[in-house]
């Protein structure tokens, strides 16, 4: 199995969807019945206690949350398609400074510039502060979704800068040819006003 490019935000097991959308495990086994057996009487030990309801309703809610926030990575291998949901284990403090030191080496792997703009070190911080928000959203959902509205102003902001960016340097390579048209121009009528001149001594 071909998985997707690594990433610092923290995934789960990647998981098959057939085509009627149901998941199955890849190490998924058929279920074997096999006929009671007669045990011997003795003592019988407790059933084990059901986990209450609202533990279960609450993981199942910060998975949902976490699945809008972080959508699971998709891609297609053997006509199948694999789907890979962010994990929703909770974190603890090694894995934040299991975190800064992947950051780092990762920076430091793919060569990211220090200063300046840099499209390799912008991409690592997004995904460094993906996995925050993921970290951050387990162990209280609103926190993580304010978190969320923080990391789409950013993008809005740099994407404003961006486009202006752009749109600056366009309108700089517009006036500069103007310019070279212009001198252009004046090389001429210069070279007609001189002939003139010359002519009429």
């Amino acid at each position: 199995m071909i998985l997707p490019t690594d990433s610092l935000l923290k995934y789960d097991c990647p998981v098959l969807v057939s085509k009627n959308t149901e998941r199955k495990s890849p190490r998924s086994r058929p279920l074997k019945v096999s006929p009671q057996q007669i045990v011997e009487s003795g003592p019988v030990p407790p059933p084990p206690k059901p986990k209450s309801p609202s533990a279960d309703a609450s993981k199942q809610q910060t998975e949902e949350i976490l699945n809008a926030i972080l959508p699971p990575r998709e891609w297609m291998e053997d006509s199948q398609l694999w789907v890979q949901p962010v994990s929703s284990a909770p974190c603890t403090r090694m894995d934040v400074i299991h975190l800064q030191e992947q950051l780092d080496r990762s920076l430091q792997a793919r060569q990211a510039r220090e200063t300046g703009i840099c499209p390799v070190r912008r991409e690592l911080y997004s995904q460094c502060f993906d996995e925050l928000i993921r970290q951050v959203t387990i162990n209280c959902a609103e926190r993580g979704l304010l978190l969320l509205q923080v990391r789409d102003e950013i993008r809005m902001t740099i994407a404003a800068y961006q486009t202006l960016y752009e749109s600056s340097v366009a309108f700089g390579m517009r006036k500069a040819l103007q310019a070279e048209h212009g001198m252009a121009d004046m090389e001429n009528k210069l070279k007609t006003s001189l002939l003139v001149i010359i002519f009429l001594l």
